[in-house]
C-alpha cells in the first residue's frame, strides 16, 4: 500500500510540541539542580514515550492499530493515543473516493478485432478493517482486477457493440468489479470508458461501409417513393376512367400550369389531345386569342384616325 505507507511518516506537530516542552522542562530542572542526571534521563525517556503515544488521523482517514502484531481496532479521525513499543500504526487508510485509470491494449473483441480501450474507475474503501486484513495491497489489487475485467468484457462483445453501447458495457464492468472488490471492503461506484482506439485500416474500411450503407438507404428511399407515386397514379387513373369530364379538367389545368410562364412551350402528344378532347379546347382558346388581338388592332386604328 504505497499511499498508506507514505501517510505513516507524516508530520505530527502535537507530538513534537509535547516532546520539546517536556525536554526543555527536564533540562531546566536539571540546570537548577532539581533533577539529577538519572532523573534527567528518565524525564527525557518519558518525553519520547509521550510524544510517540500521540497520533493524529485526518478527517478522511482511519488508522489500523496492531498490538504485538495483532489487530486491535481502528483509530481516528482526530487525536488518539497508542502504547509505544507494543502498539504500532500499520496503515492510515484514506476513505475518500479515488480514481484509478486502467487500459487494455491490443485486446481482441469477439469478432477478433484488436482494440485499445482506456477506462477509469471511481472507488472507495467502505470497510477499513477488510481492506487492511483481507488484501495485501488493495490499491494495486483494484487496478489489476479492473484491467482483467476490462479485457474479459472486450472479449465478450463485438466491436460494433463496444462502440454503440459504451454505457451498458461500463455498467456491466462496474458490477463485475464491485462483485470482486466487495470482500475486500471496497466498492466500485462507477466506471467510465474514456476511449476506444481501433486500427487505422479498419477505420477506413468502416468509413467506406458506412458510406455504402447510406447510399443503399438512399436508393431504398427513392425506390419506395417511386412505388408510392405509381400507386397514386394507378388510383388516379381508376378515378378518371369513368369520369371523362374530370379528366378534361385535369388536362386543362395541366396546360394552364405549364403556360403560366412566359415563353414556355409545351409539346403534347396527339393521342393525349384526342383522349382528353384538348384539340377543340386549344382551338377555341387560340381563336379567342386571335379575336382579342384583332379587336385591339381595330381600336388602335380608330384612335389613330381620330
Amino acid at each position: 500500500m504505497k499511499e498508506s505507507t507514505k501517510l505513516i511518516g507524516k508530520f505530527n506537530p502535537i507530538a513534537l510540541a509535547v516532546y520539546i516542552g517536556l525536554t526543555l522542562l527536564s533540562v531546566a530542572l536539571y540546570v537548577v539542580d532539581v533533577f539529577s542526571q538519572i532523573e534527567l534521563v528518565i524525564c527525557l525517556a518519558v518525553a519520547i514515550f509521550c510524544a510517540a503515544a500521540i497520533r493524529i488521523a485526518d478527517q478522511w482517514e482511519k488508522a489500523v492499530v496492531l498490538r504485538m502484531g495483532k489487530f486491535i481496532g481502528l483509530k481516528g479521525p482526530g487525536l488518539f493515543l497508542i502504547i509505544p513499543i507494543i502498539d504500532r500504526i500499520a496503515y492510515f487508510i484514506d476513505q475518500r473516493v479515488r480514481v484509478t485509470d486502467f487500459s487494455a491494449e491490443e485486446t481482441l473483441t469477439k469478432d477478433t478485432v484488436p482494440t485499445n480501450v482506456d477506462a477509469v474507475v471511481y472507488w472507495t474503501v467502505w470497510d477499513v478493517e477488510k481492506a487492511a486484513l483481507e488484501v495485501q495491497d488493495y490499491i494495486m489489487a483494484v487496478s489489476y482486477i479492473a484491467q482483467t475485467g476490462l479485457r474479459d468484457i472486450i472479449g465478450q462483445h463485438e466491436l460494433a457493440d463496444l462502440l454503440q453501447n459504451r454505457e451498458k458495457i461500463a455498467e456491466a464492468l462496474q458490477k463485475n468489479l464491485d462483485t470482486h472488490t466487495n470482500p475486500w471492503g471496497i466498492t466500485c461506484l462507477t466506471v467510465g470508458i474514456k476511449d476506444i482506439v481501433i486500427p487505422s485500416a479498419l477505420t477506413d474500411a468502416m468509413s467506406k461501409q458506412a458510406q455504402a450503407e447510406r447510399e443503399r438507404q438512399a436508393r431504398i428511399i427513392l425506390g419506395t417513393a417511386e412505388t408510392e407515386i405509381s400507386e397514386k397514379f394507378a388510383k388516379a387513373a381508376k378515378n378518371y376512367q369513368n369520369d371523362p369530364v374530370a379528366l378534361q379538367l385535369r388536362g386543362m389545368n395541366m396546360l394552364f400550369e405549364g403556360l403560366k410562364e412566359k415563353g414556355s412551350l409545351i409539346i403534347v402528344p396527339s393521342s393525349a389531345l384526342e383522349s382528353m378532347n384538348l384539340g377543340a379546347v386549344g382551338g377555341l382558346a387560340a381563336l379567342a386569342q386571335t379575336s382579342f388581338q384583332e379587336q385591339k388592332l381595330e381600336d388602335l386604328k380608330q384612335k389613330t384616325d381620330q
